[in-house]
């Protein structure tokens, strides 16, 4: 935690000012046992903990390429403040960050976190710190440091924002991209687990003006609308990196913001189209929900949310079923959705989706 220096240099005037340093003392005990979870034995030891330290083993890869990328989680944070419910938060914080490294083949090697809050509450912080830890030791990274920023005034009392950054490694010719993809190829979809992270100021709204109960029960999810609502992130990280061992991956695109469509088109070439059938999936129910209780067009559903599409994986055409076989083993709902073909870098979303069983 930032302690800073005092202007008034007294630590009681400081907490007069909203800081109370001793809780945020007590948060950082609170998280030690959640990030032990995540160690790598590549973690170098750091005595003072301003830094955090990574030994990356050159002799095992013929030419490394770091990658790195960084995210939040945006205002889905608002909703788990509302529910007061902060251990999955975190989870959504990986996903976002390392599922976009294993779009260009990276394996996720470590992660660091900054959270800011309007007061430092200690169980609270390590309950959104273990989210993360879960969400790194599923993803196969160490969480390595972390910064939690205590900002009175600047938020109120129950307010907190988080973000997180990752670092992966590739092979020089092992990274996967647009100028792999040529016609032919498979379109692969995995399963989302929701709206994810993406999306929520259109959900606030459309919850806020249909004047929707968070808490209630709605039998289409089998639990409550915030439940379903603040459902975790699907971290793939994982299970791309298995199927890229396993068949020929040319490119994979995670599914955040802007949708499907937008998001593939980024993992295509200029001389190709994606032709996706939406009739070979049936987005989950709280897809529908959202359209019908917020009037929202399909068009406008398309570019604000997955649409139970979360990564996308294009491989070599004839290891289509085997790319399904690997991703069942790892429990992971797939299935071909379309196909590369020859055209000017679009994706071409073809008739209907089918309706959830």
């Amino acid at each position: 935690m930032a302690q800073g220096a005092d202007p008034a240099g007294s630590p009681s005037a400081y907490a007069a000012a909203g800081v109370d340093i001793a809780a945020g003392e007590r948060a950082v005990d609170l998280m030690k046992r959640h990030v032990a979870r995540t160690a790598r034995p590549e973690q170098v030891t750091d005595a003072s903990g301003f830094a955090g330290l990574f030994r990356l083993d050159v002799s095992k890869y013929r030419a490394p390429v770091l990658a790195t990328s960084t995210d939040g989680v945006g205002t889905k944070v608002m909703l788990a403040q509302e529910l007061d419910v902060h251990g999955t938060i975190g989870r959504d914080l990986v996903a976002m960050v390392v599922d976009d490294l294993v779009v260009a083949g990276a394996e996720p090697l470590y992660m660091t976190d900054y959270i800011a809050v309007g007061k430092v509450v200690p169980e609270r912080v390590a309950e959104i710190v273990g989210g993360i830890a879960e969400g790194c030791a599923r993803a196969g990274c160490a969480l390595i440091g972390g910064e939690t920023a205590e900002h009175p005034g600047a938020m109120g009392p129950g307010e907190y924002d988080l973000a997180g950054a990752a670092t992966g490694v590739v092979e020089a010719d092992g990274v996967l991209g647009p100028d792999r993809v040529r016609p032919g190829d498979a379109v692969i979809a995995m399963a989302s687990s929701g709206p994810h992270s993406n999306g929520y100021s259109l959900i606030r709204r459309v919850v806020e003006g249909a004047g929707l109960d968070l808490r209630a029960q709605v039998p289409a999810f089998g639990r409550t609308l915030g439940e379903e609502l603040l459902e975790p992130t699907r971290i793939y990280a994982k299970d791309c990196l298995e199927l890229a061992e396993r068949v020929q991956v040319h490119a994979f695109s995670h599914i955040t913001g802007g949708g499907l469509a937008a998001n593939l088109e980024r993992s295509l070439p200029a001389g190709a189209d994606a032709e996706v059938d939406r009739s070979t999936w049936a987005p989950q129910p709280v897809f529908g929900l959202i359209s019908e209780q917020g009037g929202v067009e399909r068009a406008d559903m398309e570019s604000a949310f997955n649409m139970g599409v979360g990564m996308v994986a294009l491989v070599e055409g004839g290891d289509a079923d085997e790319a399904l076989r690997v991703l069942a083993e790892r429990g992971v709902p797939a299935w071909r959705a379309g196909t590369v073909v020859e055209g000017s870098g679009r994706v071409r979303m073809l008739g209907s989706y089918r309706e959830h069983a």
